[in-house]
């Protein structure tokens, strides 16, 4: 509260000092946030993309893998699958959006040539090895909409952080602020006619 602080004058220079920074603060606040925002809805569109292409990989991998059942049969399928020897690997980094770490995912060996694959041509019909491609294919896909769904989630907490922070500060600290140096250029004046009434009381008894 205003009250609470003791009008000198070098609490009123505190005070003048520190609104300076309260305001280059919330300003630079202010600019990440629309910043921030700017990215989200980048981000936001990346992501309405990739969720449809998770949607559509999806559906032709189970069309792809529903063929090569009914053609090769539900052992030959597995056996199939059983015999792959590549293993796909993640790897998680991290990048800086506007000074904000997000997470980049990679991921290796999710594309594994014929001859790696574990299951001979002759073993099986090309209809096995199109299911395997587009299960591949939706692999790939996921690890790209994982990346973009944390980064999003990570964008949308940033921007709520900020946001609670750019109010905080218009809404609360600066105005808090001002009020206490108000309060204390009114007391100090104040105090001056004081002074200035009782010194001239003083000159006119001498």
């Amino acid at each position: 509260m205003p009250q609470d602080v003791v009008p000198t004058r070098s609490v009123l220079l505190d005070l003048k000092r520190r609104i300076k920074l309260s305001q280059s603060g919330h300003k630079i606040l202010k600019m990440k946030r629309d910043g921030l925002i700017i990215e989200f809805f980048e981000v936001l569109e990346k992501a309405r993309q990739m969720r449809a292409g998770v949607s559509s990989d999806f559906q032709q991998a189970m069309k792809k893998i529903t063929i090569a059942r009914a053609i090769d049969g539900e052992v030959a399928v597995r056996s199939a699958a059983y015999a792959l020897n590549a293993r796909p690997e993640v790897k998680l980094g991290s990048k800086s959006i506007m000074g904000m770490m997000v997470p980049k995912v990679e991921a290796t060996s999710i594309h594994t040539d014929l001859l790696n694959k574990g299951f001979g041509v002759l073993d099986t019909s090309a209809y096995v090895e199109e299911a395997s491609a587009a299960f591949e294919k939706l692999l790939e896909t996921l690890v790209r909409a994982a990346e973009v769904e944390t980064t999003m989630k990570k964008l949308l907490d940033e921007i709520e952080k900020t946001k609670r922070r750019v109010n905080a500060l218009e809404f609360k600290i600066i105005p808090d602020l001002k009020d206490s140096e108000h309060f204390v250029k009114f007391r100090l004046e104040e105090m001056e006619r004081e002074n200035t009434t009782r010194l001239k009381h003083i000159k006119g008894k001498s």
